[in-house]
């Protein structure tokens, strides 16, 4: 059976703030995105951002007399954390060197197909719904149109642009993976220790690639820009310890599926603060490609919203 509540149902408002937190903090968190790498190196970025926030969640739990979780739960955690947060998040962090926080957000919009095709416990389920089957090739139909659109992507002569489109989608699929195996893996600890878990690891994962990808060869500190630490702060304070927390407890409590509805509110969020604040294009091809995306994305989950 899948697990869908806690040993105590939790309110409805503390659902509803979580829900608000994943909804609009991580749509404004594209733009943050943005901004902060202007002056700071994509993975150095990401590695600020996620341990920073890990270690402060880490010693808040230790704190309050939280015991810190056995090995196998600890590598547990980890190993979602690199899932989620370095090949999911990370690489829509390098991915907007070169392509608009919105259609980004566009992209990312595809997770809740991730969910579907990779929850191994319901593919029988799954494929057996024709409204499920539609709405993927529904789907399929909105990235396709999204990729032609010229304005957004140079095809031709845009090499990394090209590459950044499919890794964000292998981005979206892998933070689904690390979503499903943090959900149905059985570790000791509470919904913050094991966010505080997942943060670290994938900031010292960010760490050693940054390294490795030499970033750090004409990097001085002072480069920084204020307008980027402000933006790290934000990244740190609203999209990891208060979005992040939200959304992995709300896996805890809460269908994937249902709480993979974000994907409606965040590019609708996104497109409009890249307008507005980064002064981006929002296409006819882009918003028709979003609303057909997140038809496909309904059709999908139709049947859970039922239930």
């Amino acid at each position: 059976m899948e697990k869908t509540l806690t040993l105590r149902e939790p309110s409805k408002m503390l659902i509803l703030l979580a829900f608000g937190a994943v909804y609009i903090f991580w749509g404004s968190t594209y733009i943050a995105i943005a901004l902060a790498i202007k002056s700071t190196p994509p993975f150095l970025m990401a590695a600020i951002r996620f341990f920073v926030a890990g270690i402060i969640l880490f010693l808040w739990c230790i704190a309050r007399g939280e015991k810190i979780p056995d090995k196998a739960s600890a590598s547990k955690n980890s190993a979602a954390g690199i899932l989620m947060l370095f090949f999911g998040t990370t690489s829509l962090i390098w991915v907007e060197q070169y392509l608009p926080a919105g259609l980004c957000s566009i992209l990312i919009a595809t997770t809740p197909f991730w969910f579907i095709l990779l929850d191994r416990k319901h593919w029988k389920d799954n494929f057996a719904d024709k409204f499920i089957l539609v709405g993927l090739m529904i789907g399929l139909v909105g990235i396709v149109m999204l990729s032609a659109n010229k304005g957004a992507i140079n095809w031709h002569g845009g090499k990394l642009q090209v590459i950044s489109f499919f890794v964000l989608l292998v981005g979206s699929a892998l933070w689904a993976t690390g979503s499903l195996y943090s959900k149905y893996s059985v570790t000791n600890g509470s919904t913050s220790m094991k966010a505080s878990i997942q943060m670290m690891a994938a900031g010292l994962f960010a760490l050693v690639v940054s390294l490795f990808a030499g970033e750090f060869n004409n990097f001085s500190w002072g480069q920084i820009t204020v307008s980027s630490i402000k933006a790290m702060l934000y990244l740190i304070t609203f999209g990891s310890l208060v979005g992040f927390i939200a959304y992995v407890w709300l896996l805890d409590v809460r269908p994937p599926a249902i709480v993979g509805t974000y994907a409606y509110v965040n590019p609708a969020v996104a497109m409009f603060l890249g307008w507005w604040i980064l002064d981006e294009k929002i296409t006819t091809i882009q918003v028709l490609s979003l609303f057909v995306i997140l038809f496909g994305v309904l059709l999908v989950n139709l049947s859970k919203y039922k239930k």
